[in-house]
């Protein structure tokens, strides 16, 4: 897949996903074959004001790449502005955020937001565009609500306006994240638009992701939810688009042994004080399905050093071997 100049190998990549896809994540996912990762969602106006931890979060390594900064806004300007801050890391491409469901988000007019706002969601996209070389990418929901399924329209403005890609999550924003996917407006999109279209929603495993090509004919499909706590998908996927084959989920020793190299990794980047609390919910993401999992999540939700965590991933491997 060629997204602007920007050649893409591979099936499928990591979707963008606050507080969840940060370096040590993206770093994970790559290594298992995700074809590429997005940062976690940055805020223009807290890049154009110099925020520290915009900045941080903006941080990409060699190791995660092709990588892409997502930014989030409704200011076409602001976000036009927000550019010349993002390109300090060196990204491969920029993704705009058109998608994300969150009340504090949405409700600002950024995120999903725009979905109701077309012509300053194709402002923005024509305002980033014309403030980089970098191709532009967009990730969008189907709508807002059922009485509004106007991603085809989103997309085409999208694609005027100068993106090079464009991501449609097959939910509408009311929907969040519960009901199947609505593959029929990918489709619809994919149909009309002349650049690639990427898939994204419900995708687990390398039928799913089987599924969703064949039923949308979308270019590439981005994973979400799908591999957390899983980087393994990404393997899962190739392996299987790639030569039919079918991997099995990991033993439970194996799915420790990840665990504990992701969570060192995070308190490597962030320092053990942060990255040990932000670890918890990995750890319950890994210990989802085992043997004895309530109680070991239950643990997890406490955990304060990394000696803790090898020590409950032993037992973990104990319980289920």
């Amino acid at each position: 897949m060629m997204i602007g100049n920007l050649k893409i190998e591979g099936f499928a990549g990591l979707a963008p996903m606050a507080g969840v896809a940060d370096r040590a994540f993206r770093e994970l996912c790559r290594e298992y074959g995700a074809a590429y990762t997005v940062s976690e969602m940055i805020s223009s106006k807290g890049v154009t004001m110099g925020d520290r931890k915009s900045k941080e979060l903006m941080k990409l390594n060699d190791a995660e790449r092709p990588a892409g900064v997502q930014i989030f806004g409704s200011d076409p300007e602001i976000m036009a502005k927000s550019i010349d801050a993002v390109l300090d890391v060196n990204p491969d491409f920029i993704d705009i955020n058109m998608g994300c469901p969150a009340p504090k988000i949405a409700g600002n007019g950024g995120g999903a937001s725009l979905m109701k706002n077309p012509e300053t969601a194709q402002e923005i996209v024509k305002a980033v565009s014309s403030a980089t070389v970098l191709p532009v990418t967009v990730k969008m929901r189907s709508g807002w609500d059922s009485d509004s399924i106007n991603a085809l329209d989103m997309a085409v403005r999208a694609e005027n306006a100068g993106a090079k890609a464009v991501t449609v999550h097959g939910r509408t924003r009311q929907q969040m994240y519960a009901p199947p996917v609505n593959v029929d407006i990918i489709r619809e999109v994919k149909e009309r638009l002349s650049i690639p279209v990427i898939g994204n929603g419900d995708i687990t495993d390398g039928q799913s992701a089987a599924l969703m090509f064949e039923n949308t004919n979308c270019d590439f499909l981005l994973v979400g939810r799908g591999a957390l706590g899983r980087p393994w998908v990404f393997q899962q996927i190739n392996a299987y688009m790639s030569e039919g084959r079918i991997i099995p989920e990991p033993p439970v020793s194996e799915r420790m042994r990840v665990m504990v190299k992701h969570i060192k990794m995070i308190c490597e980047y962030k320092g053990e004080r942060v990255g040990i609390r932000e670890a918890r919910k990995h750890a319950a993401w890994y210990m989802k399905g085992i043997r004895g999992g309530a109680e070991f999540r239950r643990q997890a939700g406490m955990l304060e050093s990394i000696e803790q965590l090898e020590e409950i991933a032993f037992k973990i491997c104990l319980e289920n071997n």
